[in-house]
């Protein structure tokens, strides 16, 4: 059989198996299973031990246990709750088992007299007992195909859709054992031989077997070992191609004059640049400066001066007659981006612009014109920034803010709005190595590793809403001694009305009792730009002794004089969010501090998450802890924005084996780049296939 034709048979819809119908054919569908090669990856969410068979006589209460015995008695028993019944022995003792459900069902399934394999967790009442066991037929001696008992039992992602039409647990293990008997043959190995052979994997036929019916633990774990390796190498795979398809490129751009403008912004810069800022200047000067298109991620922790950095490299652009944007996840962050940098461009003759989502036409319409005739020099904005409508008239620098929440195409479509334009990924969230190997393997890293001189480290603790009163004493003092303050509530989006209405709430209630001496200022997500804008600025000016906030505050603000950051409801964030939040203080010489304020009873999560920020300030500890907390789909709070799903891959447990991947795959791409090779046509096909989302960017696969 030729691979090809491998391929095809796992290709056919599952409607062509037996037992699939169209009600489950539309309820697979649902879950992303249409053809059979989806179903082999439907891989189970946990296992039950079933393996070990325990006598009657020495079952114990609260045991998980597997029982073979033959049905001695059974029937329907009514009572106050009617119940279905089987009465089960072996040579040591009787087993009953009982349903409360579908007994007329059940009445008709069994005979007395044959034998059972049943499982479940022994109850004693009166006796031992199970309740709704799992079971199989099997014969005297203990033959038969166990698919539910007796064994490792796999338990597969179900939901009411799934289980109408049969397709719980059990349902699944009896479609998955049918069709991988008869398909199994068919499953076409992707990987080469030498990669399987230097690194001990499986056949992918046996794995994919045994990760749904494995014999043994030490089977599965290997089974799983070869799984989790083809999904990390595809990954790695992916971006080894991108890396060299990049380095590769000649057409970039070589932004050779560094003017007056440059100098006259680190002139009147109201700090020393760090050793840090200035060597991360120096390798982005060194890109910007060669022939080849810059992909660089430059990764900094809180306050270590990112912006700056950012600033500088938009005024080489610009200087070298070429336009720079700046795309950044959320209106909000935009927004802050925006007057960050028009505050300080505008000063060396920079015109900066905004483009977001929710602008007046006739804005727009001024926007977009400024834009294409290159009078806007810098824009800023949201995924705005790369709709069709919008053209530039020289785009040589783009730069992607907090680049985790984009995913991989809206990239590609910014770089699409120029001739290979530089591009600088910054984010302010400090990532785990494993993670950069999966999201960032294809750029080169740069990290601020330092703060600026005479900074003290942020004072941190957590209290309980019992003590907000003490809390609040607190932060009056400290305003009274002449500092500011920020009080932060929390925005979730689904409860976004809700939340508002505390802040403001809070806010008017604050006025009138707490700080009915101080003055204090609001600011939402809600108000206008501009009217943002005045309120950041009075508050810069010390205007304002204390400003309520929602999460709008996250980034981009910077006012040396604010030291106390008190968060309330902080049970309720993140912990890259509440170390985002507490770097908005800590900017100046003084001693700052951040209180976390938690209401309720605390699950182990919420504690271990407050209890990590009072612990440390360093965001790298601080991201390794929310990475094993969270896992790395949750990690960034958005899953859907280019992160891998791995279904068999951990990345916190299984660092070794994605660095190996990594290793092979760079091997593999520099060999044979577009996977010609006699030996690598299996991976080829099932690679395009596995990133068909990826297939713009990927010509060399069509």
């Amino acid at each position: 059989m030729t691979v090809e034709t491998q391929k095809n048979l796992i290709a056919q819809s599952v409607k062509n198996l037996p037992s699939i119908g169209l009600k489950k054919a539309a309820a697979l569908a649902g879950v992303g299973v249409e053809t059979i090669g989806d179903l082999f990856y439907y891989f189970p969410r946990k296992y039950l031990d079933r393996s070990s068979v325990v006598p009657i006589g020495k079952l114990q209460d609260g045991q998980e246990a597997t029982v073979f015995a033959q049905i001695k008695n059974m029937g329907i028993k009514k009572g106050r709750r009617n119940r279905f019944y089987l009465v089960l022995a072996d040579d040591t003792g009787y087993l009953t088992c009982v349903w409360f459900s579908r007994l007329f069902y059940w009445d008709k399934l069994f005979k007395a007299g044959e034998w059972l394999a049943v499982s479940g967790k022994i109850t004693l009442f009166g006796g031992p007992q199970l309740v709704h066991p799992e079971f199989d037929r099997i014969s005297e001696s203990g033959g038969g195909e166990l698919l539910n008992t007796g064994k490792i039992i796999p338990l597969y992602p179900s939901g009411e859709a799934l289980a109408r039409v049969g397709l719980d647990s059990r349902g699944f293990r009896r479609l998955l054992h049918r069709a991988l008997q008869e398909y199994r043959i068919s499953i076409p190995e992707i990987l080469p031989q030498e990669i399987r052979d230097r690194h001990h994997l499986l056949p992918l036929p046996e794995a994919l077997y045994a990760v749904h019916f494995p014999a043994d633990y030490d089977l599965l774990e290997k089974a799983r070992h070869r799984l989790a390796f083809d999904e990390f190498f595809f990954v790695e795979l992916l971006i080894a191609h991108r890396k060299k398809k990049d380095t590769e490129a000649v057409n970039g751009i070589s932004f050779t004059r560094v003017g007056q403008q440059v100098r006259t912004l680190v002139e009147q810069l109201p700090f020393e640049l760090t050793a840090g800022q200035k060597r991360v200047l120096h390798e982005i000067r060194a890109d910007m400066k060669s022939d080849k298109p810059m992909n660089r991620l430059l990764q900094g922790d809180v306050g270590s001066g990112k912006t700056v950095v950012a600033m500088i490299a938009i005024l080489i652009a610009v200087e070298n007659d070429y336009q720079a944007v700046l795309m950044a996840p959320t209106e909000i962050l935009a927004e802050q981006h925006y007057l960050t940098l028009r505050q300080s461009l505008e000063s060396v003759g920079v015109r900066t612009v905004l483009l977001i989502g929710g602008q007046t036409k006739r804005v727009r319409e001024e926007i977009l014109a400024e834009i294409e005739t290159g009078a806007a020099q810098v824009v800023v904005g949201t995924h705005a920034l790369i709709q069709e409508n919008v053209r530039y008239r020289r785009l040589g620098l783009v730069i992607i803010d907090e680049q985790h929440r984009f995913g991989v195409m809206q990239r590609a479509l910014l770089r699409e709005k120029g001739m290979n334009p530089d591009v600088l990924v910054m984010t302010a969230t400090p990532i785990p190595r494993t993670l950069s190997l999966t999201l960032y393997g294809d750029l080169d890293v740069s990290i601020l590793d330092e703060l600026p001189g005479g900074r003290k480290p942020i004072k941190t603790a957590w209290r309980s809403s019992s003590k907000r009163a003490a809390v609040y004493s607190f932060v009056r003092k400290q305003v009274m001694e002449g500092s500011q303050a920020f009080i932060v509530f929390p925005l979730v989006e689904e409860s976004e009305k809700l939340d508002l209405k505390a802040a403001v709430d809070s806010y008017e209630i604050m006025q009138k009792t707490f700080f009915s001496q101080q003055k204090l200022g609001l600011l939402h997500g809600r108000m206008k730009c501009d009217e943002k804008e005045q309120v950041m600025r009075a508050f810069k000016r010390g205007d304002l002794s204390i400003l309520v906030s929602t999460t709008v505050i996250e980034v981009g603000v910077d006012v040396p004089n604010a030291t106390v950051m008190v968060i309330e409801h902080a049970e309720r964030f993140g912990l890259t969010q509440l170390h985002q939040l507490r770097g908005r203080v800590g900017r100046g010489s003084q001693q700052s501090y951040c209180i976390l304020i938690a209401y309720g009873q605390l699950n182990d999560e919420a504690r271990k998450r407050l209890d990590t920020m009072a612990a440390t300030t360093d965001g790298f500890e601080i991201a390794q802890v929310d990475l094993e907390l969270r896992g790395p789909g949750e990690f960034f709070g958005v899953r859907q924005h280019g992160f891998p799903q791995f279904r068999m891959a951990d990345v916190v447990r299984d660092v070794q084996l994605l660095r190996l991947c990594r290793d092979e795959a760079f091997r593999l791409v520099e060999q044979d780049p577009q996977l010609r090779d006699e030996a690598h046509l299996p991976l080829h096909r099932f690679f395009a296939g596995y990133f068909k989302e990826y297939a713009r960017e990927m010509v060399w696969m069509a």
